[in-house]
């Protein structure tokens, strides 16, 4: 009884979600003469479609690589691939996820399936910080979007490393265990399917049912988090913090602040980020470069739907700390 309850709550719940965003869509491509919206409401839909859009491709493709680890990678490749020292192990993961082209919201439903594939929660997180940030297609864009300079490029994929590593090997040491909720593992055992068996048909038939049941349960906290970011962005402008952005401290972490706001994609937010390169010293941008990939407004809330509370608020608090003051130290040799 008490299932059934929970599972007609879900269902709901989502139907609310959808049946909320083909509105925002039915509006912006043709109901516009029938009702009249305040700017504000506007301004709202077009930001929200906008997230929403740029975001849902990276999604699906970061469904469909899960879906082929959970049928074609077993714990035993897990095991032979993962080096059992830890610090071997986010290196190699962070090595991984640099020279993989992943978003912020694609990367968590692979992370889930690392995890719960056996894959220590450090390195699964090495490898969650690094993809977004510093894969090749992001240090292009970077490269063009800051005038064909490697400066800014560089910089952003040393010290994205180096924090990914420090934060990884922090996560190593506080937290034990692969951090999932139990609605998460339990979801994950129950699709457990041995992969040395059936055909290759049958296998990929597997993989595509899994990425279709990924890719609606994470798509549902994509469209919370773009309508929170949306709304966010609406109601706070981004004027707001960039008045508050005096000195070199205020002016990193309002940069900051607007990264997780936002919440761009990593593909494309080197662009808006130059733009603040008249108004922002170096150090400030490269705090909005590297911490908006590493976690967003979107990003959090997928991410609070696969993992438990404690380790999101653990891995957020991590990853502020520890970005301030590696920028701090470093804008000294800038």
């Amino acid at each position: 009884m008490n299932k059934v309850f929970r599972v007609n709550i879900i269902d709901i719940t989502g139907m609310a979600i959808v049946i909320l965003t083909l509105l925002f869509f039915s509006y912006s491509t043709g109901f516009k003469g029938t009702f009249n919206f305040p700017p504000s409401v506007l301004n709202l839909n077009t930001i929200f479609l906008s997230i929403l859009i740029e975001a849902l491709p990276f999604v699906l493709i970061g469904v469909l690589i899960a879906g082929f680890i959970q049928i074609f990678v077993t714990e035993e490749h897990i095991q032979r691939w993962i080096p059992k020292n830890k610090i071997l192990a986010v290196i190699m993961s962070c090595i991984v996820g640099a020279v993989f082209p992943a978003c912020e919201c694609g990367i968590v439903p692979i992370v889930r399936r690392l995890v719960s594939k056996g894959v220590p929660i450090h390195a699964a997180m090495g490898f969650m910080l690094t993809g977004p940030l510093i894969n090749p297609i992001v240090i292009a864009s970077t490269y063009m979007a800051f005038g064909n300079d490697f400066k800014i490029a560089g910089l952003r994929m040393g010290l994205g490393f180096l924090i990914a590593v420090i934060v990884s090997l922090a996560v190593s040491f506080l937290f034990k265990g692969n951090q999932l909720k139990a609605s998460a593992g339990i979801e994950a055992s129950s699709t457990h399917v041995h992969t040395d068996k059936g055909s290759f048909g049958s296998r990929l038939w597997s993989m595509l049912t899994h990425s279709i049941d990924e890719f609606f349960d994470m798509a549902k906290y994509l469209i919370m988090g773009a309508f929170l970011a949306a709304l966010v962005q609406t109601y706070m402008p981004a004027k707001t913090l960039l008045e508050a952005g005096n000195g070199p401290v205020t002016s990193l972490l309002v940069m900051m602040g607007l990264a997780y706001v936002l919440s761009l994609c990593s593909e494309a937010d080197a662009f808006i980020g130059a733009s603040f390169s008249s108004i922002f010293p170096t150090s400030s941008i490269l705090g909005f470069l590297i911490f908006g990939p590493m976690i967003d407004l979107k990003n959090t809330l997928m991410m609070l739907s696969v993992f438990r509370f404690k380790f999101v608020a653990g891995m957020l608090t991590l990853v502020i700390s520890i970005i301030f003051i590696t920028i701090m130290i470093a804008q000294r040799f800038l």
